[in-house]
């Protein structure tokens, strides 16, 4: 399994994603569409994205809101996977 990150390289890694934010042990982002379908639509898109990396997100749907959040529960924190899941995340989908 991924090796825990330490804070310098959390902080470096957050700052290479951009808008994602840490929350404790996690690295969190809420994203917001038009309604409830492209909403749904973008949790498919990331659950094919999570199952490339058998690595998963938590997910909260509310109407036309998605937050996911990474960890890796199984080293109880950050590590590489997590950053690496988010990033795919924003290269590979269009929340437009």
């Amino acid at each position: 399994m991924a090796d825990l990150l330490d804070e310098e390289e959390i902080e470096q890694r957050l700052d290479e994603l951009g808008d994602w934010e840490r929350e404790g042990d996690q690295i969190v982002k809420v994203f917001e569409f038009d309604d409830f379908p492209s909403a749904i639509n973008f949790v498919t898109d990331v659950a094919r994205v999570a199952e490339r990396y058998d690595h998963h997100p938590d997910i909260d749907i509310r109407y036309h809101t998605v937050k996911l959040a990474l960890t890796t529960h199984s080293e109880e924190g950050l590590t590489s996977r997590d950053f690496d899941v988010a990033n795919e995340i924003e290269q590979s989908i269009s929340t437009d």
